[in-house]
């Protein structure tokens, strides 16, 4: 009997709490926590994780986008959040919440201190997001005493950390470059911390930073893909637990015959006579086009069936020619034995990648 009825994604917080723990093992114990749960936790459920690594002991949440966090917070999130790139048209709002935002340009650190002074705050905490190498956003190192500068003439902010980000932590082949993102941020946040007379919190550490580089674990680290079982190397894969499992069910099952062709634009065409099992689940749940026509497959009795035909909308098609199944058995999209990143792989893409994409229309089903 099939254990699921429709198309599920489970959330398993047993292996959300071992993921935490076997991350925390492996920096100091007075390095602190940061569960990055951005993307609705990584394509689960925010407040879901949120509320269960608060009870486990986090020390600070990050999301991308103030939005992100002020659902955290109506949910009752009474940890920390820092919120990684806010817009200042936010900025308001992310005070109005207890937020704390990182900025990283002259821009957004001139235009926070003005809205925090316009409130009223005093030592409203701020982060200071330094740009080591990856080049998205943030300060440079010749910034510092711009940086200064502006917190010196105003009493609204105080500097909480100061944090960077790792391009290439996950590649060995990387190291140089890595160890030079490393130094980098170390000359930055030792020259602000100098002249500020204090030391902020430090962060610069991803999932595979606090893996690969405990040099850069400094006085906390950052964990997105590795709380949620995926250690983006495979030794490190079998050490962690996939948080979630995407499920669903047999709808259908049809008998072709040569020459008869599968789903939209007959981009499959039956070279036999081949059965198919139709599945309620399609790009606007997040398995998207590049899936199909043999490039993704689910499991069906421990067995892969591969995606025939272009996916649909609401639907795939999966070849179960020599499976033995029935309609209303169980499917598995990707769970702890067939993971995320190997299907993900497979299409040319990466575990991030197919976990945020599912839908919000897809049941979250909590197993504690």
């Amino acid at each position: 009997m099939s254990s699921v009825k429709e198309t599920v994604l489970e959330i398993n917080l047993a292996h959300l709490s071992h993921n935490f723990d076997y991350l925390k093992s492996k920096v100091a114990p007075h390095v602190k926590m940061l569960a990055v749960v951005k993307a609705s936790g990584y394509g689960s459920d925010a407040s879901v994780i949120a509320k269960h690594l608060e009870n486990i002991g986090v020390d600070y949440f990050a999301v991308a986008y103030t939005s992100e966090g002020i659902i955290l917070r109506e949910a009752g999130i009474k940890t920390p959040i820092l919120v990684l790139h806010p817009q200042p048209v936010n900025f308001a709002k992310l005070i109005e919440y207890q937020l704390e935002p990182s900025l990283y340009s002259s821009r957004t650190l001139k235009e926070f201190i003005k809205v925090a002074t316009l409130q009223n705050q005093k030592e409203y905490p701020i982060h200071i997001k330094f740009n080591s190498g990856l080049n998205r956003i943030g300060f440079w190192e010749n910034d510092v005493d711009h940086i200064l500068s502006q917190i010196d003439q105003t009493n609204a902010v105080h500097i909480t950390s100061l944090l960077s980000h790792l391009a290439a932590s996950e590649d060995h082949n990387e190291r140089e470059f890595t160890l030079t993102q490393i130094n980098s941020f170390k000359k930055s946040a030792d020259q602000i911390s100098n002249k500020l007379g204090y030391t902020p919190i430090r962060h610069q550490s991803n999932t595979s930073g606090i893996l690969n580089y405990p040099e850069a674990h400094f006085d906390m680290v950052r964990t997105g893909i590795g709380l949620y079982g995926y250690g983006n190397e495979a030794k490190y894969d079998t050490q962690l637990k996939p948080v979630a499992a995407l499920k669903s069910v047999i709808s259908q099952i049809h008998t072709l015959e040569p020459g008869e062709s599968v789903g939209y634009n007959r981009a499959f065409i039956s070279p036999g006579y081949i059965k198919t099992a139709t599945i309620p689940i399609g790009h606007a749940d997040g398995i998207g086009r590049q899936y199909g026509n043999k490039q993704g497959f689910v499991m069906i009795h421990d067995t892969p069936a591969y995606i025939i035909g272009n996916v649909c909308m609401d639907m795939i098609m999966v070849d179960i020619t020599e499976i033995d199944c029935k309609e209303g058995d169980e499917v598995i999209i990707f769970d702890e034995a067939s993971s995320a990143s190997k299907i993900a792989e497979r299409s040319g893409t990466i575990s991030y990648e197919l976990l945020t994409a599912i839908s919000p229309r897809v049941k979250r089903v909590v197993r504690r």
